[in-house]
């Protein structure tokens, strides 16, 4: 069976018995404690929480999902799998353990004639809690499972939490024998190669502490409502029914690999090193094609660094079978081949995923050209110093800095007769992991303490947002926080948080800032400084109180600050013109990776693999602002995200959509699915002008624009600037541009006049200063402290002229430069002061400490700074003593 076909199977299954299918989550969702999304029910999380209500009380999807805990061991074995899809089903307080069991055993061993996955029944066993007797006894009533093939484990198999304080519960894995061919008798706690675990059961029925059951903490109590979070992984299906031993055969995977057998030539499972190659290649190329598509570009940091590595490490897998050409954009190609089937997405947006891979393979050969000399430096230095052994910190640098893998390092290592300390390299790495850890551990704490949102929430319901259409309004107060806590009420000086049942002021979200005004009632007057959605469908209002009291329970009328709003709307708009003016240039590749619409000014990131052009920002610019005077109306309506995407709305990388979305349409020219603010006309805008580019990343340029007056301002400032510079220049403001040039032209040539008569005048002295020469220890010194302004240059030619002057005798000349509180200086020797063994950069060190000085230089010539202009007598005395020890 076609792993899609499983996938099809499964949702039908589900939505037979009441579930809603909900698409699969983008990778990257607005969540501190992930950097990707790792599971099928990260999407449901606020369900789970509390901290928003559910739409439905069944649903199933099949989540695309990456986890990159350990990417170094994909590949050394088949287990191993950055990306893989998770089919799960989903009860928010409506069926439970029963449910939930009756349906995944009807699933897996119904006839796949009737639909179902046709497992044999005898061959599965289930895996429950040690202290769960009631899911024990419902396996035995549901199922035709025997007593002897359910087997008790203890909370680290099967209790299950999302690592922070909040919900958890036991949970039961379905397991499958492969046949004594795989391992020992015994099931799944004995050997759990030949029992592979297919299916997890959750049952959220507990609040846990700061401590997990899992480690022995206690459960604090049971969840007001009951959940179930499963979880099916459809690799492991996929290979069951295919009769394969692993994913990496399976219908969607090996493709990659035949395509890596034909650019090398070599054949997958004939060597065991060759294997490893392959498996990375094919299990890589998938992760890098769904994170590019979801728009996670190749960086130095977070996201983007997970994507290097695993691009970097399928181009170094193909040169290690041999392979030099290009051929990321190859397999992107076969991924999408069996991709996209299930994830249209993958094929619609092909030619920027392509793009992106294309940019990043280059960019990698060249960084790899350097560190194969960086490589052949230090084994050159190893030999040099008579070793056999490449420094643990070296292949650490390799690594970390290049991206060489160990398998790398010690390949080339052996080539040129060396070993690696592997040991102290993977020492390096583990303290690098443990940092790692530790950042994770950091970013778990995200979800704080939200109960008394959640409270809100759950009390009087969402927000009901007016500001689409309304600026004023009047509104109970539902909720008052002062430090945290509830409150009855907050007076004049006060700081508070303030939750109303309705309000017309904008929350922050979607690139577009929040609304400030005021709230006034009867009692009270409050400024509105900030509002955030700290909870999904929660407003909160952060507020300074000016005046009076302002109680729970009371009435308020809130009016948003129109000026500033109606700026903001300017900018958001403005944002959505440049976006499909960017991608008319440049294609879909140039997708929006981020926005800031403030008051009056836009700014607008997106993905470009290559260089963007001044001139192309230009037509974008002069686009945008003819397409202003046709003035036409912006609409917004709420319609089916399928729907909308039909009509060939944008959506944006990273957001989550629900079923129903909202459409912002500008004519013909921009629709994109957008919850902010907009203009009524286009023409509102006025005017639209970019005033900053520049590369923020790695494929990833930002544009910053100027709207409305702010804009008209701007180019009034320039028009002005102009005037003034054509009036001192006395020259038409066309003419600018040459004059100036000229002028400039004229001022570095004399610069040059200048420095000229200075060297002059400096060498001048070169006489006078080798007449003080001395003899220290049968060698001529020269060791003088200069006056006047002497730029490095000229001391330098000055110390040469010296040195001329002072023959064929052993001669070492220092000079001196004080330049306010810092100095520079200059140490020069002679050919026959060099046989006596005195280098330039050797003589350094017995006078920079007087100095605060550094430097160095050849045998010849020497220089340096310092920062203790004060020191330089002391200096000269060390250089002298220096000189007279020999």
């Amino acid at each position: 069976m076609e792993t899609h076909e499983i996938n099809k199977r499964f949702l039908e299954h589900f939505e037979r018995n009441g579930h809603t299918r909900v698409p699969s989550a983008s990778l990257i969702l607005d969540d501190p404690t992930l950097l990707f999304v790792n599971a099928g029910m990260v999407q449901f999380k606020p369900y789970f929480l509390g901290e928003a209500p559910p739409p439905y009380p069944r649903a199933t999807s099949i989540q695309k999902c990456v986890r990159t805990g350990d990417i170094d061991e994909v590949g050394k074995t088949t287990r191993h799998n950055t990306f893989f899809q998770m089919a799960g089903n989903f009860s928010f307080g409506d069926y439970f353990k029963e449910g939930a069991i009756s349906f995944a055993w009807d699933f897996i061993t119904k006839s796949q004639a009737d639909g179902g996955l046709g497992l044999d029944p005898s061959r599965i066993w289930a895996t429950v809690y040690e202290h769960d007797a009631e899911t024990t006894a419902l396996w035995r009533k549901a199922t035709d499972i025997p007593e002897s093939r359910i087997q008790l484990r203890g909370a680290d198999d099967n209790y299950w939490d999302m690592g922070v304080p909040g919900p958890g519960g036991p949970c039961s894995e379905i397991y499958y024998d492969r046949g004594p061919e795989h391992g020992r008798d015994g099931g799944p706690a004995m050997d759990e190669d030949r029992y592979l675990e297919i299916w997890n059961l959750v049952f959220m029925q507990d609040v846990r502490g700061d401590v997990s059951p899992k480690k022995g903490g206690p459960v604090l109590g049971s969840l007001p409502k009951k959940n179930i979070d499963t979880g099916m992984g459809v690799e492991r299906v996929a290979y069951l029914l295919q009769g394969v031993e692993n994913v990496y055969e399976t219908d969607l995977v090996r493709p990659v690999i035949a395509k890596a057998e034909e650019f090398s030539g070599r054949r997958y499972g004939t060597d065991h090193a060759d294997d490893v190659r392959f498996r990375v290649i094919a299990d890589h190329a998938r992760s890098g094609v769904m994170l590019i598509g979801d728009g996670v570009t190749p960086g130095n940091e977070a996201r983007g660094y997970v994507l290097r590595r695993l691009l970097r490490r399928i181009v170094r897998s193909v040169r290690l079978l041999g392979v030099h050409e290009p051929v990321l954009p190859e397999f992107a190609a076969v991924v999408r081949d069996a991709m996209a089937p299930s994830y249209p997405e993958i094929a619609r947006d092909f030619d920027r995923i392509s793009e992106v891979m294309r940019v990043e393979e280059e960019a990698f050969l060249a960084t790899l050209t350097s560190g194969v000399r960086i490589f052949d430096l230090a084994a050159e230095e190893t030999k040099k110093a008579g070793g056999n052994v490449l420094a643990g910190d070296r292949a650490f640098q390799l690594h970390d800095t290049y991206g060489f893998p160990i398998d790398l390092t010690l390949e080339m290592a052996s080539e040129q007769g060396l070993e690696v300390d592997e040991a102290g390299f993977r020492t390096l790495m583990e303290e690098q992991r443990q940092r790692a850890k530790a950042d994770a551990a950091a970013r778990k704490k995200g979800h704080g303490d939200l109960s008394v949102y959640r409270e809100l929430l759950e009390r009087h319901g969402e927000t009901d947002f007016l500001g689409y259409t309304d600026l004023q309004a009047s509104a109970k107060v539902i909720g008052l926080l002062k430090d945290g806590q509830g409150v009855r009420s907050v007076r004049a000086g006060d700081k508070a948080e303030l939750v109303l049942d309705r309000t017309p002021f904008y929350a922050e979200s979607g690139g577009q800032v929040a609304d400030t005004g005021v709230l006034v009632g009867d009692g009270g007057e409050a400024k509105v400084l900030d509002v955030q959605k700290i909870v999904p469908g929660l407003w909160v209002h952060r507020v300074e109180v000016t005046e009076g009291e302002i109680g729970l329970d009371t009435e308020v009328t809130g009016s948003v600050d129109a000026a500033r709003r109606g700026s903001i709307a300017r900018s958001h708009s403005a944002t959505h013109l440049v976006h499909a003016a960017v991608r008319g240039a440049y294609g879909k590749r140039a997708a929006q990776a981020g926005s800031l619409n403030s008051p009056g000014r836009m700014r607008f990131d997106f993905t470009t693999p290559g260089p963007v052009s001044a001139d192309v920002l230009t037509e974008v610019e002069e686009e945008v602002n003819d397409y202003l005077q046709s003035d036409v109306e912006v609409q917004s309506y709420i319609t089916t995200k399928d729907k909308a995407l039909e009509l060939g709305a944008v959506a944006l990388f990273g957001e989550k959509y629900g079923n129903d979305v909202r459409v912002v349409d500008m004519g013909d020219y921009s629709r994109e699915l957008c919850g902010g603010t907009h203009v009524g006309r286009i023409g509102e805008l006025g005017l639209v002008k970019l005033v900053g580019d520049s590369s923020i990343g790695s494929g990833v340029h930002r544009v910053e624009a100027l709207v409305g007056n702010d804009a008209l301002r701007h180019v009034r400032k320039e028009q002005l600037l102009v005037s003034q510079l054509a009036s001192t220049f006395k020259v038409p403001s066309d003419q600018l541009p040459s004059r100036i040039e000229d002028v400039l032209t004229r001022l570095r040539n004399a610069e040059k006049e200048i420095q000229q008569l200075r060297t002059q005048q400096v060498l001048g002295s070169a006489g006078s200063l080798a007449d003080k020469a001395q003899d220290v220890n049968g060698v001529l010194l020269v060791a003088e402290k200069l006056d006047g302004d002497v730029d490095a240059g000229a001391l330098r030619s000055l110390a040469g002229e010296v040195r001329t002057r002072l023959g064929s005798r052993p001669g070492i000349v220092a000079l001196f430069a004080p330049q306010g509180d810092k100095l520079s200086f200059v140490v020069a020797t002679t050919a026959e002061a060099r046989d006596k063994g005195f280098a330039a950069g050797k003589l350094v060190p017995s006078f920079a400490p007087e100095i605060g000085g550094r430097g160095g230089g050849k045998p010849d010539m020497a220089q340096g700074g310092g920062s203790n202009p004060a020191g330089i007598e002391q200096a000269i005395t060390a250089l002298r003593a220096a000189v007279a020890a020999g």
